[in-house]
């Protein structure tokens, strides 16, 4: 059985920095690429950042380059997203994703907010 679960999401004011946590279970994670996109309130779910199998390679979505980064631990089967310098647009609830079998975590949300 596939799952992704998500942590590490919370409140956070403007400047500040998160980090997301996605343990996944279930396939062979070292294996795939692997994503976090994120939904904010009214809008499409879009794709933040991407990592291939061996995290080699990664793309960002443009508003969040240079400010966010995404990692693998493929000993652990987990993805991370490194947030810093989070601005109020970044609030949204943030999902991280299984593209080879189009599967998602639960999501997890994140509001920036003095």
């Amino acid at each position: 059985q596939v799952q992704l679960v998500e942590s590490g999401g919370g409140l956070v004011q403007p400047g500040g920095s998160l980090t997301l946590s996605c343990l996944a279970s279930g396939f062979n994670f070292k294996k795939y690429l692997m994503r976090w996109y994120r939904q904010a309130p009214g809008q499409e779910r879009v794709m933040v950042a991407a990592i291939s199998s061996n995290g080699e390679h990664t793309s960002y979505l443009d508003p969040v380059k240079g400010r966010f980064t995404i990692s693998r631990d493929n000993v652990q089967n987990t993805t991370y997203l490194q947030m810093n310098d989070l601005k109020y647009e970044d609030t949204a609830v943030y999902y991280c994703h299984w593209p080879n079998l189009n599967y998602w975590g639960q999501g997890i949300q994140v509001t920036v907010s003095s």
